[in-house]
């Protein structure tokens, strides 16, 4: 797969080891595995029937089933089984950083069991959901535990509705936003099995896409390049400094922002890519957000003389310096959540992609107060318990696909994204295929769960085959 003008993304997000990274895309259409049952597992719709047009299946679901497992970054976190004649499988992912306003990630809380984060009450929400006692959800047709695939195939919104409402909190505090997403994922499965095409294919049917577009991919890096840049890191940091993060990118002890972007220059530059890859920054500025509103660059350290505290309009200053200096093309979250001021002053200065992600955790009111307020220009879409408009910061499948619609509409960019928790799951390749939203960031070229993603991509980019890539379209494809 040509992967013209990727992006690379610094990262100032909390991480294991210390970290700035990048992040990459490839999706994954159907990877069928067998279980010790007759049937197949799907984590993702295989290549099927070439036919825009596939019969549905007739065959009902016999069960969902929740369970405990482990994510990239040792925690817990939920999967679900829903099984008709196959078996359709999703793991939700979870972030390293949260927005306050995000949907609620259910925890345990029992500091006994891995500190606190199991995720078994979210387990138990499903396995109630789906017990015949739960009137709720068995007085809908197409939830009960004999609907059909093909009901599930047209009656995405319905069921995502249906689970939204029994929940009733604002923030999916009763059931969980990783026990509603991890079952809407697997029924948009489901649906495409009963359809008999690919998950990337009934996405781009629900969501009304008129033309499939491969992505451009953003990779973790300080992480081609990625490869070269670790060269020139170990020559100068040592080895030590080759050390990965929570997404895979690099870590060295740079003593300085702009240090970080020249050595990403010297890597493009000797791995002959020079104007054909340009650079994103994910800085995440709420988690060095002081309490005099103030923005602490070296907040790594703690305490510290003050020396790299800036003002929201210091701050500002200096990543129009960057843009100047660099061919930097997106900035994400530059300023803290509510800081929306900030926001708007850079946006109306700079012309480049401005990303919400924690500004707006992919949630309907927060996108139409940031449109409203022209504070940034792209949403930041994923498919993780943060899910509103963002498969994993609001919760559901459907509210993820509006909330990229919405954003379209108000002439936004769209980059669907990984979480620092990942898992081999690779909706989100399909997802952005599906949704044509011309940009996906998933991390660096380098562990099995990123890479889930980017296989993904190749795989579908050669089923498809004369498909378009978005390239320096990647905002507006």
């Amino acid at each position: 797969m040509a992967l013209p003008s990727p992006t690379t993304f610094f990262s100032t997000k909390p991480s294991i080891s210390k970290s700035p990274s990048t992040t990459s895309i490839i999706n994954l259409p159907t990877t069928a595995r067998r279980s010790p049952t007759s049937f197949s597992v799907r984590n993702s719709i295989a290549v099927a029937q070439t036919s825009s047009v596939a019969s549905a299946k007739s065959s009902t679901v016999k069960s969902v089933k929740a369970r405990q497992i482990i994510d990239s970054r040792g925690n817990p976190t939920v999967e679900v089984d829903l099984v008709t004649d196959e078996l359709y499988r999703s793991a939700v992912p979870s972030g390293a950083s949260t927005g306050i306003y995000e949907a609620l990630e259910l925890r345990d809380g029992d500091k006994k069991l891995y500190g606190g984060k199991g995720v078994l009450s979210a387990v138990k929400n499903i396995m109630n959901c789906w017990d015949q006692s739960s009137s709720a959800l068995m007085s809908v047709p197409v939830l009960a535990r004999k609907c059909t695939c093909e009901a599930l195939s047209r009656n995405q919104a319905e069921f995502d509705g249906i689970m939204l409402e029994i929940d009733g909190t604002p923030n999916k505090s009763k059931l969980g936003a990783n026990a509603i997403l991890g079952v809407s994922l697997s029924v948009c499965r489901a649906g495409a099995g009963a359809k008999s095409i690919p998950l990337y294919k009934h996405i781009q049917e629900i969501s009304g896409t008129k033309e499939l577009v491969m992505p451009v991919p953003a990779f973790n890096v300080i992480n081609g390049v990625y490869h070269t840049l670790k060269g020139i890191i170990k020559a100068k940091y040592g080895q030590d400094a080759c050390n990965v993060g929570d997404e895979g990118g690099f870590a060295p002890n740079v003593q300085d922002n702009r240090e970080g972007l020249v050595l990403l220059i010297d890597a493009i530059e000797k791995a002959g890519y020079t104007g054909k890859i340009k650079i994103g920054m994910d800085v995440a500025a709420s988690e060095f957000l002081t309490k005099d509103g103030k923005y602490d660059l070296n907040f790594k350290k703690q305490p510290n003389d003050g020396a790299h505290v800036l003002s929201a309009p210091n701050l500002g200053d200096l990543y129009r310096e960057f843009v100047r200096d660099f061919p930097i093309v997106s900035i994400e979250d530059p300023f803290d959540q509510d800081d929306w001021t900030s926001w708007t002053s850079l946006q109306s200065s700079v012309g480049i992609q401005l990303v919400g992600d924690d500004l707006l955790v992919t949630n309907p009111k927060r996108i139409a107060e940031g449109i409203q307020k022209k504070a940034c220009n792209a949403l930041l879409l994923k498919a993780s318990t943060r899910i509103t408009y963002f498969v994993n910061q609001i919760g559901t499948v459907t509210e993820s696909i509006q909330a990229a619609l919405d954003s379209k509409a108000a002439g936004w960019g769209v980059m669907v994204s990984h979480r620092s928790g990942e898992t081999e799951d690779n909706f989100i390749a399909d997802l952005s295929v599906g949704l044509a939203s011309g940009q996906i960031k998933t991390g660096a070229p380098c562990r099995s769960e990123r890479l889930a993603k980017y296989n993904q991509l190749l795989r579908i980019e050669e089923e498809l085959g004369n498909v378009r890539y978005a390239g320096e379209a990647f905002r507006s494809p």
